[in-house]
């Protein structure tokens, strides 16, 4: 049983990873490539990237030996059914894979339970329930112009509606490289009292609004604080998905104390929160995406909302579509043995 293998996909909308693990769990081959996301990158391109990382993963085995496999793949298209057997047979793999939605395959990542919930907030947000490992329910996840509360893109928008704001309310543009204290409104301390307030004190917000103009800006220094709110508007038009990148800023200004940044935090935290309640009945907790399995902030303020509840991390989610590919050709107790082994090997 040793000799047999089992293939997991983890294919998203950033990049796809595959992993090839024996049925005691040890991993035998893994490999990134790009998205493997149909609905955002076209189906061409999707199977193209995840044929990418199946083959540098699978290396040298020979893929008459897996036994099966499974694909979790954000953004279902039905012909990705038939495209991703095709790729499979090109590797001797006698059956295509098992098709699941990636919200399984991370709530899979963080425990062997087959009911619980899921909350994730990596690009997105969306909190799910489980039962059997099948989908129960599911809430937000509506996408980031209508949706995902809490998310990266969620955070990183409010990043950057603070930081155009308070140009757009006279900060200078000095305050780009400064990080003049700001008021909660948007308004320069200078604008509405005798004298900056010292840095750390309730209403400093620089170091946030600093970090998303230099973000933005470079070496570029618009000639007024109109014209900087103006040139981060239009740049982030023309790629709103960069957005997304500022949530690392926004913890690194909260960890500075920033003011704006810590509300920005909570206001996240509290968001997640509630659209975990929406769905959660009974069973783990499992917390996914970046946002949430990176130290920091907002995982932190998120932990707090959470102690009446039991809460596990995600690990590899490649894995833990191999595992459940597992769980097809195991008994229970030695695939649920085995979930650990499948889910934190490293890459």
């Amino acid at each position: 049983m040793t000799e047999s293998l089992v293939v997991g996909v983890d294919a998203g909308a950033t990049s796809t990873r595959v992993a090839v693990h024996t049925l005691d769990g040890t991993r035998v081959g893994y490999a990134r490539a790009g998205a493997g996301n149909p609905s955002a990158h076209g189906l061409a391109k999707a199977v193209a990237n995840i044929g990418e990382a199946l083959a540098e993963a699978l290396g040298a085995h020979d893929g008459a030996r897996v036994v099966a496999s499974l694909a979790g793949v954000a953004g279902h298209v039905q012909e990705m059914v038939p495209e991703l057997a095709k790729v499979w047979a090109r590797h001797r793999i006698p059956d295509g894979p098992q098709y699941r939605g990636d919200v399984t395959i991370g709530y899979a990542a963080g425990t062997a339970e087959p009911d619980g919930s899921l909350l994730l907030s990596g690009t997105g947000a969306v909190a799910a329930r489980l039962k059997g490992y099948d989908l129960d329910a599911l809430a937000d996840g509506l996408g980031w112009l209508l949706g995902d509360a809490g998310s990266g893109f969620w955070i990183g928008r409010q990043a950057a509606k603070a930081t155009v704001a308070a140009f757009d309310r006279g900060l200078p543009v000095e305050a780009v490289e400064a990080g003049l204290p700001v008021e909660d409104g948007g308004l320069p301390v200078e604008a509405v009292e005798d004298g900056p307030r010292e840095a750390g004190s309730a209403s400093h917000g620089g170091v946030l609004v600093s970090l998303v103009a230099q973000d933005f800006l470079g070496d570029e220094r618009p000639v007024s604080p109109r014209a900087v709110a103006d040139r981060i508007v239009r740049l982030a038009q023309a790629d709103h998905m960069r957005l997304a990148s500022l949530s690392a800023l926004v913890s690194r200004a909260a960890s500075a104390g920033d003011p704006a940044a810590v509300k920005i935090v909570h206001e996240a935290a509290g968001h997640l929160a509630a659209t975990l309640e929406r769905v959660h009945v009974s069973g783990p907790v499992v917390l996914a995406g970046s946002v949430l399995t990176s130290e920091g902030p907002v995982r932190r303020a998120v932990m707090e909302l959470l102690t009446d509840h039991t809460v596990t991390t995600a690990g590899d989610a490649a894995g833990a579509a191999a595992w459940l590919a597992a769980r097809t050709v195991l008994p229970e107790a030695q695939a649920r043995a085995a979930h650990a082994a499948f889910t934190t090997s490293g890459p």
